[in-house]
């Protein structure tokens, strides 16, 4: 599974590290292992369902760690949200994060014809729920853009219940389905290889989530690794429907191997 890399896919929660109070703490190897893929000449690309911050801001707490990020390295939903809503001249409504919400500050949120939900951790109340319930019942084509759809996150306190649970009470109340715009949608990866420049086969996908990052890639064509950090479970290694190429303790022993055949 390590052959003919010339790039790779990188998750940040749960791989690079465990988020939570103080900014989160990195896991062990996590700041080495990418300073390692960078001086190899491999091509990178952080991909992240981050929604409770700003690109910037993000990045900024990831330096803060010690990783060697740009923005401009980070594949995001918020961004890839904002293309779809002016495109399709799209007004949203947010359940969002609220520090968030600059990223749609160039989006007209006037009489809203669309709901966009993210991790909004404490803003999940049953008010913004059900605000956001009336504004997608009143419409005669509902449409509900989500910002990734995982079930849980881990931080340094244990594990959180994440957007994809608040998304499906909605899916279930107005009887519709979201579009996924994080992962483990098939355009997201697509648009992080284009970044690159690198074709699916020959790139490789880390993550700590089976489905969404590894089921998410290997249905784009690429390779997929589990590592046994985040909110890995062993139960992850049963899985019915995904199997990973290769499961990892962490990302530095991914990259001890990966980097043996470059």
């Amino acid at each position: 599974w390590a052959r003919a890399v010339r790039g790779l896919l990188l998750d940040v929660s749960g791989v690079l590290y465990d988020s939570g109070d103080g900014g989160g703490v990195p896991i062990a190897g996590s700041v080495e292992a990418v300073s390692r893929i960078k001086a190899s000449g491999l091509k990178l690309r952080f991909c992240t369902n981050e929604t409770q911050a700003t690109r910037e801001e993000f990045v900024k707490k990831l330096q803060g760690l010690g990783f060697d990020i740009s923005v401009a390295e980070v594949t995001a939903p918020a961004p890839a949200a904002c293309r779809i809503l002016k495109e399709r001249n799209l007004r949203p409504h947010l359940l969002v994060h609220d520090d968030l919400v600059p990223e749609f500050a160039g989006i007209d949120k006037t009489n809203p014809n669309c709901v966009v939900i993210g991790d909004a951790a404490e803003n999940f109340t049953y008010a913004n729920l059900n605000e956001a319930f009336r504004v997608l019942i009143g419409m005669e084509k509902p449409v509900l853009i989500s910002l990734g759809r995982g079930r849980y996150y881990k931080e340094t306190d244990g594990l959180k219940l994440d957007v994809g649970a608040y998304m499906k009470a909605l899916e279930y109340a107005c009887d519709i389905e979201a579009e996924v715009v994080g992962k483990p949608a098939k355009m997201f990866f697509e648009s992080a290889l284009a970044e690159m420049g690198v074709p699916p086969q020959q790139a490789i996908m880390i993550g700590d989530d089976i489905v969404n990052d590894v089921g998410g890639a290997q249905q784009c064509g690429m390779r997929a690794l589990q590592v046994r950090t985040g909110k890995y479970r062993p139960c992850d290694e049963s899985h019915p429907h995904v199997k990973p190429d290769a499961y990892v303790n962490n990302l530095a022993e991914a990259v001890d191997v990966i980097l043996q055949q470059v």
